[in-house]
C-alpha cells in the first residue's frame, strides 16, 4: 500500500494563527514545525501499523521546508524545498493507492482557522463552476490520477468542507474554529490519538471511497482580490477574462496543465499594486 501524505501548517494541531505559520516573523513558528511534524508522524505510525508499505510525505506550506527532516518517521520520505511545478501535490502518480490531506484549512472567505484559498489575490476558485478551495483544488487533481482522498484533517470547518465534496471521507478534526486566528484546541496526545484513529478508519473504508471525478473538459476559474490581480493573470495564453464578473478562466488539456496555470496566474495577480 502506496500513501502520499500533503500536509499543510494552517489546519495543524495547537496551531491558531500566523505566529505558528511564518518562517520570517513568527514567533511560535518553530514551534509550528514541531507540532507539524507530530502530526504527520501520528498518521504515518497508524499507516504502518496498518499495513502501509510505501509513505512519501510532501511539505505543503510557504516555502515548504518546515517539516522537521530530523524528527519525521525514518520509514517515511520527505518531499520538502520550492519550487515545484505541481506545488501541494508533487510526487503524486497513479502509483498510490491513497491521498491524505493533513493540516488543511478552509478555502477563502469560509469561517475557519486562517482560511484562505492558496493565495491572497484569490478571493474564489471554480473547477467546472463549483467554489473549491485549495481542498477541492488537490482533490480533483489526485482525481485526475485515479486517487482518492480518504482522510483530511484540521478543524471543525474544513472537516465539513471536505465532506460536501467527499462525504466518506474520515475526517480528524483536532481543533474547533472560534474565529479566523482562534481555536479550541485538543491536547496533544488527544491530537495524535484522533490521527492516529483517524487514518486507521481511512484505510478501513478505503474501497468506498472513489477519486473525485468532474466531467471533462474542466474549467479552471479564478475570480481576483481586484481588477489588476486579474488583468495580470490574463496575460496567461489561452485565459478568458471575464471583466464584468473580474474572473479570468482557462481550459486545461490536462492535471499538469491545470496546475501549472493556476499556479502562473495567481504569480503574475500577486506582483500586481494594490493600493
Amino acid at each position: 500500500m502506496k500513501l502520499f501524505l500533503s500536509v499543510d501548517m494552517e489546519g495543524i494541531s495547537g496551531i491558531v494563527d500566523t505566529s505558528y505559520i511564518n518562517p520570517d516573523s513568527g514567533m511560535n513558528y518553530a514551534r509550528g514545525r514541531r507540532f507539524m511534524t507530530e502530526d504527520a508522524n501520528a498518521v504515518i505510525e497508524a499507516a504502518l501499523e496498518w499495513g502501509a508499505t510505501e509513505i512519501v510525505v510532501a511539505d505543503s506550506h510557504n516555502t515548504m521546508n518546515n517539516i522537521l527532516w530530523e524528527s519525521l518517521h525514518p520509514e517515511a520520505k520527505l518531499l520538502a524545498g520550492s519550487p515545484r511545478d505541481y506545488s501541494m501535490m508533487q510526487g503524486l502518480d497513479q502509483s498510490f493507492d491513497a491521498a491524505f490531506f493533513i493540516g488543511y484549512h478552509t478555502r477563502q472567505g469560509v469561517p475557519g482557522v486562517l482560511s484562505h484559498t492558496m493565495s491572497g489575490v484569490v478571493r474564489n476558485m471554480y473547477i467546472n463552476g463549483q467554489v473549491v478551495g485549495e481542498f477541492g483544488f488537490n482533490a480533483v487533481y489526485a482525481g485526475m490520477y485515479g486517487v482518492p482522498v480518504c482522510l483530511v484533517s484540521g478543524d471543525n470547518l474544513i472537516a465539513e468542507e471536505a465532506r460536501q465534496l467527499i462525504p466518506e471521507i474520515s475526517t480528524a478534526i483536532v481543533k474547533t474554529a472560534v474565529s479566523r486566528t482562534s481555536a479550541l484546541c485538543l491536547s496533544r496526545d488527544e491530537a495524535s490519538a484522533e490521527l492516529k484513529r483517524q487514518t486507521k478508519r481511512a484505510l478501513s473504508r478505503l474501497p468506498q471511497v472513489k477519486p473525485v471525478e468532474f466531467a471533462q473538459p474542466l474549467e479552471l476559474a479564478i475570480e481576483f482580490s481586484h481588477a489588476g490581480q486579474a488583468e495580470m493573470a490574463a496575460i496567461v495564453p489561452g485565459t478568458r477574462y471575464d471583466t464584468e464578473k473580474g474572473i479570468v478562466s482557462y481550459t486545461p488539456q490536462d492535471q499538469h496543465d491545470l496546475y501549472k496555470t493556476m499556479r502562473a496566474m495567481i504569480n503574475l495577480a500577486s506582483g500586481a499594486e494594490f493600493f
